[in-house]
């Protein structure tokens, strides 16, 4: 299992940058910095997108959806289309509330787990069995915060604990592209980011 299309899910609009929701857009961003991939827009997939060569050398894909996370899907499956990739070739990087900072799981496929970018991909897919890497933000206190905490940005401390949890994820990836997604399971599932007193 080899991704050849690595998407971002995030909300396009800049009052929406660097909050824990966009993270996925921040991770492909990661990506396209380490690879020196250039991001253009794309209007046929309603999409930035950003094509080079990835850590094994091969042609890869970068994407971020510019039509809101709960339609993620739409742009998603038009670039599957017009590139005639399978749905197990596309890698969705989102934000998870399940998962603590500083935590990362890579899974082969699963449900949307209640997030609205992921149940939009599902849909325009038409199967949960695509590979998915979900970055921890943490909870908030309370059901009522959820929704100010996914879109709030990060502390300053979780700031900085973020941008070490990205350089994991371009090493995550690095390694699917080389070796295949469940081996980066087997190395990254289990890692943690820590606070540094």
């Amino acid at each position: 299992m080899i991704p050849q299309l690595i998407v971002g899910l995030g909300n396009p609009e800049p009052k929406y940058d660097k909050t824990r929701h966009n993270i996925g857009f921040e991770a492909v961003d990661a990506l396209a910095r380490t690879w020196q991939i250039p991001w253009g827009e794309n209007r046929r997939f309603q999409a930035f997108l950003g094509e080079g060569r990835g850590a094994n050398g091969n042609k890869i894909r970068l994407l971020k959806p510019l039509t809101y996370m709960n339609r993620s899907g739409q742009a998603i499956r038009a670039a599957l289309d017009w590139y005639k990739l399978p749905p197990e070739s596309v890698l969705v990087v989102y934000d998870d509330m399940d998962l603590p900072v500083g935590r990362l799981r890579l899974r082969l496929s699963g449900s949307a787990g209640g997030h609205n970018g992921m149940k939009s991909t599902i849909t325009h897919l038409g199967t949960q069995n695509f590979p998915r890497l979900r970055i921890g933000i943490g909870k908030s206190g309370t059901d009522k915060d959820s929704v100010s905490h996914v879109l709030g940005k990060f502390s300053p401390q979780e700031t900085q604990l973020m941008s070490e949890v990205l350089q994991l994820v371009v090493d995550a990836v690095e390694l699917s592209l080389k070796q295949g997604v469940e081996k980066a399971m087997s190395l990254y599932n289990s890692r943690t980011v820590e606070f540094s007193s």
